[in-house]
């Protein structure tokens, strides 16, 4: 089997990339081999890989600067992926594709099914929830992952930028009227894995009884405000340094973006337990493994600490 896999250098792709390795011939191009801010192109770079899966988490992500730059985030996440769609129902590809809490207007406090209402405040979810009809609309056997506060213990995420923020200043300001699941790259890579390949039976008839579409995130809710609490208390219980000794709920008003933010980013997972039987550890698990990951790597990194 020959999989190709977009985005490496992002946080999910970087995550699937090694559990990936050895399911079959892995094809991971660089970014000017599969670009996708030139979909005209997808279809020449499509035909020379000759994928037989192919797994798409590159996307637009800037959601701030997406409202400066609409054109270039719908040429990614909506043009792109609907030549990419179109290329794998010509040939018979499955099409595993990633998308966005963002989709909803983050209204209410239930967590958003699969079959709620769409309504996106910004460019960037506008943007990938069109993505998401134009596959749909091509017709092939897809699955669509809406993944939601994703985090890793490397490159530039909220986790990260409270570490450093941690080690700059004595108390920081963060928002705690934004609900979620904080949700790590790992966990996100291992379910993938989990429903692409543990299972038995036929890959489209899955993916046709979850109607294309899953939510999938770590368990349980938090704020921003106690993602990040938790985070600073994890530090200390791994002996790292840091300044800051207070975290201070603010409301979102208090921390104006240009892009809105929903308030409610919680996603139901039942879909996901009952199509492909994949229970997901609790976000407060999910962070304790990247704390010792990121713990780990400044040690290696700190000779004789």
């Amino acid at each position: 089997m020959r999989i190709l896999l977009s985005g490496t250098t992002g946080q999910i792709g970087g995550a699937l990339q090694p559990l990936l390795d050895g399911r079959g011939y892995l094809l991971t191009p660089r970014r000017s081999e599969f670009d996708l801010a030139r979909p005209e192109t997808l279809n020449g770079a499509l035909d020379a890989f000759e994928p037989d899966l192919i797994l798409n988490p590159a996307a637009y992500t800037a959601v701030d600067r997406a409202e400066d730059e609409p054109e270039l985030a719908f040429r990614i996440n909506a043009e792109a992926p609907s030549v990419i769609a179109r290329w794998a129902a010509q040939h018979q590809v499955p099409l595993v594709h990633f998308s966005t809490d963002y989709v909803f207007d983050g209204s209410g406090t239930t967590p958003w099914r699969e079959d709620d209402p769409c309504a996106p405040l910004s460019i960037y979810g506008k943007s990938k929830l069109a993505g998401e009809a134009s596959i749909r609309d091509a017709g092939g056997v897809h699955l669509i992952v809406r993944i939601a506060w994703v985090y890793a213990a490397e490159g530039t995420n909220f986790f990260r930028t409270i570490i450093r923020l941690a080690r700059e200043r004595s108390k920081l300001r963060v928002v705690s009227d934004q609900i979620g699941s904080p949700t790590s790259a790992r966990s996100v890579a291992s379910a993938v894995i989990n429903l692409l390949f543990e299972d038995r039976g036929d890959l489209s008839a899955r993916f046709a009884k979850a109607q294309g579409l899953v939510h999938l995130t770590n368990s349980e809710f938090t704020s921003w405000h106690g993602f990040a609490t938790r985070i600073i208390e994890g530090l200390r219980e791994r002996d790292l340094d840091l300044r800051a000794d207070e975290v201070e709920p603010i409301g979102t008003k208090d921390f104006p973006t240009k892009a809105a933010r929903p308030a409610n980013s919680r996603l139901d997972l039942s879909r996901l337990r009952d199509v492909f039987g994949v229970d997901m550890p609790s976000w407060q698990n999910a962070l304790e493994t990247e704390l010792d990951a990121f713990s780990e790597a400044e040690r290696r990194a700190t000779p004789g600490a």
